[in-house]
């Protein structure tokens, strides 16, 4: 029981500290999202990745990292509609 419940406490600790984990209340949507978001912040943040995607792209450095930044705004596109 105390296995358990520390597991829990570990888990708690580390959503509140990174948002990207999620908890029980994280939709398809928000976790989808906060993934892309993620892929793309890590290859503008790595140059090598980003010379890497723009030579394969036929494009300036800087133009695919514009596209890519766009991209980390829409994240994973528009959100599903609700039903209320």
């Amino acid at each position: 029981m105390a296995d358990k419940l520390r597991t829990m406490q570990n888990l708690e600790a580390m959503q509140a500290r990174y948002v990207g984990t999620g908890h029980a209340d994280t939709t398809k949507y928000d976790w989808t999202s906060n993934i892309v978001r993620d892929s793309y912040a890590s290859y503008i943040g790595h140059p090598p990745m980003l010379s890497y995607m723009a030579v394969g792209l036929g494009e300036s450095k800087e133009k695919v990292r514009g596209q890519m930044i766009e991209k980390m705004v829409r994240g994973a596109g528009n959100p599903p509609e609700t039903q209320e």
